[in-house]
């Protein structure tokens, strides 16, 4: 089956486009990214702040059964606007990458359907190429089908 999540990343370019259109009005689909219960459920993780405001910032962290600390991610939110979109930065922690910037656009399709547009822009091609080495599109798949399920029960 073919993934849901599509990441487009053209050749020579520092950027990716990921896509995805989700059966939930905008208002849910938007929910899923603003409310730290809803975004810790569907990314698996700890939100440690998630401060929803221009200028605000957020930390994300994943720990194993013993509590030791094996992901954890940050960032500055730069503009925010309800059911629009969300500009952002992120880092994560203790590993090569450096930060990135984050265009999140949410569009209203249909009453009961709306679309994810992410633009993610890298420091250099080298660093883009180097995350998409990794299992990345896979894993935001997955998360992105964790995200619909979770918000079908919201519905």
């Amino acid at each position: 089956m073919e993934p849901k999540t599509k990441v487009h990343a053209e050749d020579n370019k520092q950027e990716i486009v990921i896509t995805r259109e989700f059966d939930l009005p905008l208002e849910l689909l938007f929910k899923a990214y603003e409310d730290p219960k809803i975004v810790a459920q569907w990314m698996g993780t700890n939100v440690l702040k998630l401060e929803n405001k221009k200028h605000g910032s957020w930390q994300f962290e994943t720990t194993d059964e013993q509590g030791t600390v094996v992901f954890r991610a940050n960032g500055t939110i730069h503009d925010f606007n309800v059911n629009k979109n969300i500009t952002r930065t992120f880092e994560m922690e203790n590993s090569p990458f450096t930060t990135q910037l984050e265009f999140l656009e949410f569009e209203k399709l249909t009453d009961e359907t709306s679309k994810l547009t992410m633009h993610i822009i890298f420091k250099s091609v080298a660093y883009r190429d180097q995350l998409l080495k990794m299992p990345f599109a896979q894993g935001i798949n997955m998360a992105h089908n964790r995200l619909q399920e979770i918000v079908n029960k919201l519905k």
